[in-house]
Parts: structure tokens; sequence; C-alpha cells
């Protein structure tokens, strides 16, 4: 009984920590997903590729994202975070902040038709538009002592995970 209570406790405290909020599912990218992405100071990025669809009336954001295969030890599991600080804006405004719900994926060179991760929106469909994901420029590792500071940090500059 303690057991259960537990886990169904720790299953609460993590879906309120959750970085994205709204119904969450699975779809496709469409034909033509917006790429963006960026890239570490010491080799190796990130891509996220995004699709905007409708869903019920409302707008969905699907998106896929992929890291390089070949990075320093010091990037690695440093995805994630990069990607919690992350949104998608419809040219108003973010209308996701936080991008960990999208699907991780192979760097590849077109990421059209690829399985995705979705996030449906409190915004009305409105037609077809454009998103832009945004991933800030940020430090992902830094070291110091007293005789000074190594820092890597995550640029963004456009689609960074390779692929061929």
């Amino acid at each position: 009984m303690i057991r259960t209570a537990t886990f169904l406790a720790a299953g609460v405290f993590l879906t309120a920590c959750g970085v994205a909020s709204g119904p969450q599912t699975v779809s496709r990218l469409g034909s033509d997903p917006v790429l963006s992405g960026g890239s570490y100071d010491s080799g190796g990025g990130l891509t996220v590729a995004v699709d905007v669809q409708e869903y019920q009336g409302q707008t969905m954001v699907c998106g896929a994202w992929a890291q390089s295969d070949q990075q320093s030890i010091l990037t690695k599991g440093k995805a994630k975070p990069v990607l919690d600080t992350g949104s998608v804006d419809l040219g108003g405004g973010a209308v996701v902040r936080g991008l960990r719900f999208m699907k991780e994926v192979p760097p590849m060179a077109d990421y059209a038709g690829q399985e995705a991760g979705c996030l449906v929106t409190e915004q009305p469909w409105q037609g077809q538009r454009r998103a832009e994901a945004r991933l800030p420029r940020q430090v992902v590792h830094y070291e110091g002592d007293e005789f000074g500071a190594f820092t890597i940090s995550f640029v963004p500059s456009g689609p960074g995970a390779g692929g061929s």
C-alpha cells in the first residue's frame, strides 16, 4: 500500500514538473518542416524540426530533434536541458515553451515525414502558418577554480546535428 502511494505521488510530482503543457500526441512531420538548432562550441550540435498542424480546431505543434553522433563527452546529456529552454513562435509570440515533448530521431538530411511528438496548444487553428523554433545561447558546461574557468556554450546557428 505504501509502495503504491509513493509511486502515485512520484507520478503526480513528475507530471506537475513537465515543461510543456496541453494534450500530447504523435503525428508525422509534413513535407516541409522548419529546421532550427545550433552547435556546441566544442563541436557537435542539435537540429530541431517543427511543423504546425490542425487538431480538432486547435493549433498543434509537432517536432522532432536530433543530436550529433560525434560530440564532446562534456556535451553528452545536455540536449534535453537545451530543449527545455526552447520555444516555438508563430509570428505573434511563443505558443509553446519547452521542447522536450518532441521525439528524438537520428540526424538526417531531410526530416519530412518523420514521426514527431506533438503538443496541442490553446491557440485556435488559423490556417497554414510557419513556425519558428528558438533555442537560446547558453552555457552547458562550466569548470572553474582559482586559476580560471572553462565553459562550453550552445550557440544557436541553425541545424547543427549533421546528417547525410
